[in-house]
């Protein structure tokens, strides 16, 4: 089927396809410097429109599906995180660009939105292989990513050009369709355990 989507809703958060609504209340969102240390690029400030312009660029494109992440509790937009490299002849899409405020860091937050992107990829999109790519340097990505239960595969050497031209290796992280079933269980798990304590 093809590679669709439409707004993603959980117990904290709601994924909304990204829209030019939501443009002025996740600059807001986007403003700590802290969530740019690892990207390739800083989208804040000045920079914060060439993120969203391209965003929505590769969104008309077909090559990414990006969300606005909206708290329910109180409606405010708080992050973004996106389908990317979407390739629907492999059946085959990454989870990445996503980025939260600071204070939702080490919440139930991100648990939660990678459960609504999974069962949607594997469940709705079919999709054999899910693929999370992050920076070498950003142990604490590869940590939460691994926590999902996705298997670390490896290293792509001087993958990206980022922030001052620095050449970036970027950690490779996958999900196969057929370990999808068991990292559910353990997620869900975890996420129940999460929003118990909260």
């Amino acid at each position: 089927m093809p590679f669709e989507s439409n707004t993603l809703t959980g117990h904290s958060v709601q994924l909304e396809l990204l829209t030019e609504e939501h443009r002025e209340p996740l600059r807001i969102a986007a403003a700590d410097e802290r969530i740019w240390k690892h990207t390739i690029e800083v989208a804040r400030g000045p920079d914060f429109d060439v993120w969203f312009d391209q965003a929505m660029s590769e969104r008309d494109a077909g090559r990414r599906i990006p969300f606005a992440v909206r708290q329910i509790s109180d409606g405010r937009l708080i992050g973004s995180t996106s389908y990317l490299d979407v390739v629907e002849r492999h059946k085959r899409v990454e989870i990445g660009s996503t980025w939260y405020s600071h204070e939702f860091w080490g919440t139930a937050i991100n648990p939660e939105c990678k459960l609504l992107l999974l069962r949607h990829a594997f469940d709705v999109f079919g999709v054999n292989r899910l693929a999370f790519i992050t920076d070498r340097l950003n142990e604490r990505s590869q940590a939460a990513i691994a926590k999902l239960g996705a298997v670390r595969e490896g290293i792509f050497r001087n993958h990206m050009v980022v922030q001052e031209g620095r050449l970036r290796d970027s950690v490779v992280f996958s999900i196969l369709a057929i370990e999808w079933p068991e990292v559910r269980e353990k997620l869900e798990e975890r996420l129940l355990n999460l929003q118990s304590k909260s």
